[in-house]
């Protein structure tokens, strides 16, 4: 039986490594472009006869770029499969919060949730930094930040499906300009309240490459988890309508 846990975490890896894959080639097509250029910035800084990238003394580089590449691809997959159960998982404890809706529908509003929470809101504050940008030295604290905001995000994802939930006596167009209004002014809240980001950005340091490369890391993200979204749901409609008529005619 589809609906079963074990058939959505199998629909749930499945889709995640098919967004993983199409998120990987978003890294290598579009995202690889500003990195390169990123890194020539950064290597134009170099000491003479020291290259960015290479260790001191002329030594070769321990990881050629190529292998950096295949490996973030491969990194991007993996991910994209954990989180594709972790989906699975949550989406199969969400159905109270969506009765009224087709498997599709809530399968993409919760990919949708998920993108907003662990990545534009983040994003929206401390957006992704190319190579050449950052100071080694804030890098935990900027993590932490990082990991604050998807935290506060994830809490609002919650938080709204709560309200969704004690406001169903109302009409669906109340119930969703209320939850939306909760959760814009939540998410403003914590973009008011964690500080801003530690790091200044270069001198030489071109915007287009520095936005080209926020912009299509935020794409490549989009990629991901509204890919797993739409790629479930498309996974778990067909066969969950399949089941629940197959029900029906063992009932007539």
């Amino acid at each position: 039986m589809t609906t079963t846990y074990k058939s959505l975490a199998l629909r749930g890896v499945a889709a995640g490594g098919i967004a993983g894959v199409a998120s990987a080639l978003v890294q290598l097509l579009v995202t690889e472009i500003p990195i390169r250029a990123a890194l020539a910035v950064e290597e134009a800084r170099a000491p003479a006869g020291e290259e960015a990238g290479h260790s001191h003394g002329g030594e070769e580089e321990l990881v050629s770029r190529g292998t950096q590449i295949v490996g973030g691809m491969l990194g991007v997959v993996i991910v994209g499969i954990a989180v594709g159960l972790v989906f699975a998982t949550a989406y199969a404890l969400s159905k109270r919060w969506f009765t009224g809706s087709t498997p599709f529908s809530r399968s993409f509003a919760f990919g949708a949730a998920v993108f907003g929470a662990v990545a534009l809101l983040p994003w929206l504050k401390y957006p992704a930094n190319p190579p050449a940008v950052g100071d080694p030295e804030t890098v935990n604290y900027r993590t932490a930040l990082y990991l604050g905001v998807v935290v506060a995000g994830l809490v609002i994802v919650w938080a709204a499906s709560w309200l969704a939930e004690q406001l169903r006596a109302q009409s669906q167009p109340v119930r969703t300009t209320a939850v939306l209004l909760a959760v814009a002014a939540a998410a403003a809240v914590v973009l008011l309240a964690f500080p801003a980001p530690p790091d200044t950005i270069p001198a030489d340091m071109p915007v287009n490459v520095l936005w080209q490369f926020r912009l299509s890391s935020l794409a490549q993200l989009a990629t991901l988890y509204v890919g797993i979204g739409v790629v479930f749901g498309l996974l778990i409609d067909p066969a969950t309508r399949r089941v629940k008529a197959s029900e029906k005619a063992a009932v007539a």
